[in-house]
């Protein structure tokens, strides 16, 4: 496929670079990692060097945001900047976080006004690859470019050119290789998959070679679209394998290919010994080399941002990830999930009142409901003890894919994303198909107001979503 045809025919390209953090080395003190992160307008470029480039809103001026590397059991100190021209939030997406400092606006904190500062301090208790993002107007702010990979090691670990991580992002370009604003709010979006983009960039660049040290490798992939969920695999038909699921360790297995759901995070290992290996790019179908990896032994790799392993009396998580609980006596809520083009919804209630599904989508935009009602930060989906164990119950009665969090926990799923066969996974997004009902299983053991919803950026705005409160 010959770039140029790509942006008309709207079928995924894809490019790959190395992450290199812009930041000074962090600061740390008595345990707490510190970073300063300004969000503004930024122009970059996403297409070839000798295309415009294309006007964004960044993370300290880099698409994607800079790196944030800290060690297990440090405390993380963001201090945050809005230079946006509107308000905003840093949401910590799979940390298990305080409430006040999960970032979402009207539910957790106010939103953080244009020119005002917050800072956001939280113990980091898991290893594991995350990754940072806005989370007002998330529909639009995501897709302007407003999220960053975070990255929490386990003392014993090393990063460099053994440890690469790759955010992967689908843009809506024109053919000026500006954002398709017109498209924002597109209830033709809004009412199928979700604002599915036509030109995908990794580490915010495209067609770039990345030096590899050869050897196993870990992949840590990310997937920071909006809504399409993204499928790679290695061009020589070797296997990956899978060693972790959203920061979470699981039971290593094989796989020729591998879908990330929106906010999904999936880490593999993958062999770079045969000097030159393709990832490909294969959610549409259509194969597209997405990455070049070159076996380079000595070749000079950035140095890791994380230094000063912390001290053998540096505090520990107490609460560490558990074995999936027993499901006896555990409190059951179910979730009837509605909604979208060609489902079966027919009216929802909404802000009180039973509104048909025409009028939901014309007058307010809203599409899709939990359990018959159009879900808000005022939908409250249930009330828990802390300690209880739960089981979220959701059956996906609807047309599309949908990448359920939760947020505040991870939760154990059989999961079906993996083939026929299920496999118990934790997790805290899931992909689920259509028409398929799945036990999310946890406890909540983390007290506040915890926001679930679908990751489809422009599902949740249209009503896919509901508050779990733990007290």
């Amino acid at each position: 496929m010959k770039r140029r045809n790509f942006i008309r025919a709207g079928i995924h390209a894809g490019a790959m670079t190395a992450m290199v953090s812009v930041l000074p080395l962090p600061s740390l003190a008595a345990g707490v990692r510190r970073y300063a992160i300004t969000a503004a307008p930024t122009a970059a470029h996403l297409g070839p060097p000798d295309r415009p480039a294309t006007s964004l809103w960044l993370y300290g001026g880099t698409s994607p945001g800079p790196l944030i590397e800290a060690w297990r059991g440090e405390e993380l100190e963001v201090e945050f900047l809005n230079n946006l021209d509107v308000p905003t939030t840093m949401h910590w997406h799979g940390i298990r976080n305080l409430n006040e400092m999960d970032g979402v606006p009207d539910l957790t904190q106010a939103a953080i006004e244009p020119g005002e500062r917050f800072t956001y301090r939280f113990p980091l208790q898991d290893a594991g690859s995350f990754w940072y993002h806005a989370h007002n107007k998330g529909w639009e702010q995501l897709a302007r470019g407003l999220y960053g990979p975070l990255i929490v090691r386990e003392p014993d670990e090393v990063s460099g050119p053994h440890d690469i991580t790759l955010v992967a992002d689908d843009w809506r370009l024109d053919d000026d290789y500006q954002l398709h604003e017109d498209s924002f709010g597109s209830l033709m979006d809004w009412s199928h998959q979700g604002r599915l983009g036509n030109w995908l960039t990794v580490n915010g660049t495209t067609d770039p070679e990345i030096p590899v040290a050869g050897g196993t490798v870990r992949l840590r992939l990310i997937n920071a679209a909006n809504a399409r969920t993204l499928a790679f695999r290695l061009g020589n038909g070797a296997p990956m394998r899978i060693v972790a699921l959203d920061g979470a360790p699981c039971a290593a297995f094989d796989a020729e290919s591998v879908r990330v759901a929106p906010a999904q995070r999936v880490d593999v290992l993958a062999s770079f010994d045969d000097g030159r290996t393709v990832l490909e790019e294969i959610s549409t179908g259509e194969p597209i080399d997405a990455v070049r990896f070159v076996s380079t032994p000595h070749a000079a790799m950035p140095a890791p941002a994380l230094a000063d392993r912390p001290r053998s009396d540096r505090p520990r998580s107490d609460r560490p990830r558990s074995d999936r609980p027993d499901t006896v006596g555990a409190r059951v809520i179910d979730i009837h999930m509605q909604g979208g083009a060609m489902g079966n919804l027919e009216s929802a209630r909404f802000e009180g009142e039973t509104v048909p599904l025409r009028q939901l989508a014309r007058e307010h935009s809203k599409l899709w409901a939990f359990n018959g009602i159009v879900g808000g930060y005022d939908h409250m989906l249930a009330e828990l003890a802390l300690g209880e164990v739960a089981v979220l119950r959701v059956r996906n009665d609807t047309r599309w894919e949908h990448a359920m969090h939760l947020h505040g926990h991870h939760f154990w799923v059989n999961s079906r994303e993996f083939g026929v066969a299920g496999r118990d996974v934790l997790r805290d997004t899931y992909l689920m198909a259509p028409g398929e009902t799945a036990d999310l299983v946890f406890i909540a053991d983390n007290p506040g107001l915890w926001l679930f919803h679908c990751h489809m950026m422009e599902h949740h705005a249209a009503g896919m979503g509901g508050v779990i409160s733990v007290s």
